[in-house]
């Protein structure tokens, strides 16, 4: 590994000062935790925010007076891990207690199930805490704290039209073009996101960045709710479950609302119904979790589809080579995932900090940052990553076998955690243990490969154990096409029964 001292790329002409900042480009959650991340670090930071208008005085009006639209996902529905919020109380424990005071809710991931699977409270269990909020709250109370860091400075309505580079072996990229003009940096920090623009700019000098796209295969279809009752529901299980070609998440947000999302794959055209609200409410009432929070609550929306996610990697590194150098990029704009895990904010965090570590032994503007970072994130990150991805490509193989009625895929790894999910629903050491990989707290084979849990997954592992909880094919089917035929003749006017359709 090249060193700071002896480094092949070293820019010929002059390098960034001392004085000059980090400069990260995007304001969204990721950027301004690394943000605060590296000014808790001793480095001076700028934020460029494509999006002008600054966040209401009071975090908990974000929802409905604060509009992002650089970010196609901001009202879409959100987790915090508890692993993310593990990182927050560890490495900013003064951004924990503000957001606490902020009065976003704690909730426990383990315990939105029954007691009776979880056998109520244990000694650890905390490590299951984390805050129940939405995007737009979350963001606005993290933008508010930004705001009054001294060594932090966020920078709104600022876009980002070309790079600042300096001549070498490769381009050292020491700042950016922007429509209000130049903004030199000791490094660049990409966290434009999912759409970033800087890989494009990239290529216009040097060699294009390497990347990779799959599209994830599944489209959401989410709601959002507020509580009637003045408590939250729960107890009918986990945040995340699975049913015939179908998966459900139920997660907890702040001020006392909710959201509940079906995902299908994308290319299930029967389901293609769930945009319509008849045909969602039926398919909803028909799977345990998702019925005890919608019958709890009063919709705030319509349905609201996902479409078009994809893993994404892109890289400043092609063929083990830096493309350029001064520039490296974090959350969905280095790699995105699957959005049913919720991890993205958690592997962004997990990013960043390894991006704070690093310029504990280089300064930010020593050209081996880039390759040192790549290095240490395919280190202490990529099994993360690793595992989401092979998550979701197991879980999509899945759906298809549920929707034809074929074998589910013969996958040692996934019959194991197929065992794991169901006997989860009724052992709570394995319910312990599934949280933990829901959590981010434990990777699956380090889970799995503990004596005591395969001990305890022996009786699920046999042929079709199954938990009662989990709705079939035909019955998901049934539900969704059934209550869209019977809209669409109430709108007709017609009193005939179609066949399939409820009496």
């Amino acid at each position: 590994m090249p060193t700071a001292r002896s480094h092949p790329y070293q820019p010929a002409s002059t390098p960034a000062t001392a004085s000059d900042p980090i400069v990260a480009v995007g304001g969204g959650l990721v950027g301004l935790l690394a943000a605060l991340l590296l000014v808790r670090a001793g480095h001076r930071v700028v934020v460029l925010e494509r999006d002008p208008m600054p966040p209401p005085s009071l975090p908990r009006q974000a929802w409905a007076d604060w509009e992002r639209p650089g970010v196609s996902q901001f009202r879409h529905p959100h987790v915090m891990l508890p692993r993310w919020w593990e990182i927050v109380r560890e490495e900013l424990p003064s951004l924990a207690e503000s957001l606490t005071e902020a009065g976003l809710p704690r909730t426990n991931l383990l315990h939105l199930q029954s007691s009776a699977v979880t056998h109520g409270w244990r000694p650890g269990d905390e490590e299951f805490d984390t805050i129940a909020v939405r995007r737009p709250v979350l963001e606005a109370a993290l933008a508010t704290i930004a705001d009054r860091t001294p060594g932090l400075e966020v920078r709104r309505g600022v876009h980002v039209t070309g790079l600042v580079t300096a001549t070498g072996t490769v381009p050292h990229v020491r700042g950016v073009r922007t429509n209000v003009g130049k903004v030199e940096g000791a490094l660049v920090v990409d966290a434009g996101g999912r759409h970033t623009r800087l890989p494009r700019m990239v290529a216009e000098i040097a060699r294009r960045p390497a990347s990779a796209r799959e599209a994830t295969g599944l489209v959401y279809w989410s709601r959002h709710y507020r509580t009637t009752s003045g408590h939250l529901p729960g107890g009918a299980g986990p945040a995340l479950s699975h049913h015939g070609g179908l998966s459900v998440l139920t997660l907890p947000g702040d001020d006392r609302t909710w959201s509940v999302v079906l995902a299908t794959r994308s290319d299930d055209r029967v389901l293609r119904p769930l945009r319509e609200v008849a045909s969602w409410e039926a398919v909803a009432d028909l799977c345990p979790t998702s019925r005890e929070w919608t019958r709890h609550g009063e919709p705030l929306t319509d349905v609201i589809p996902i479409a078009g996610t994809a893993d994404v990697t892109r890289s400043y590194l092609r063929d083990g080579r830096p493309v350029v150098t001064g520039l490296v990029g974090l959350g969905d704009a280095a790699v995105s995932t699957d959005p049913s895990l919720g991890r993205g904010a958690t592997l962004g965090l997990l990013q960043a900090r390894v991006l704070r570590d690093v310029l504990v032994d280089l300064p930010p503007d020593d050209p081996a940052v880039l390759e040192v970072h790549a290095a240490q994130i395919e280190t202490r990150v990529g099994p993360w990553l690793e595992a989401t991805r092979w998550f979701g490509h197991q879980r999509l193989a899945e759906m298809s076998a549920e929707i034809s009625g074929s074998p589910i895929p013969d996958d040692p790894r996934w019959m194991m955690s197929r065992a794991l999910r169901h006997g989860a629903g009724a052992d709570p050491d394995l319910a312990r243990a599934a949280c933990r990989i829901a959590a981010l707290h434990a990777l699956p084979h380090e889970v799995l490969g503990a004596p005591t849990v395969q001990e305890r997954l022996e009786p699920w592992l046999a042929a079709g154990r199954a938990p009662s909880g989990e709705v079939g094919r035909r019955e998901i089917v049934a539900a969704a096409v059934g209550a869209s035929a019977a809209l669409e003749l109430a709108v007709a006017g017609s009193d005939v029964v179609l066949p399939g359709a409820p009496a």
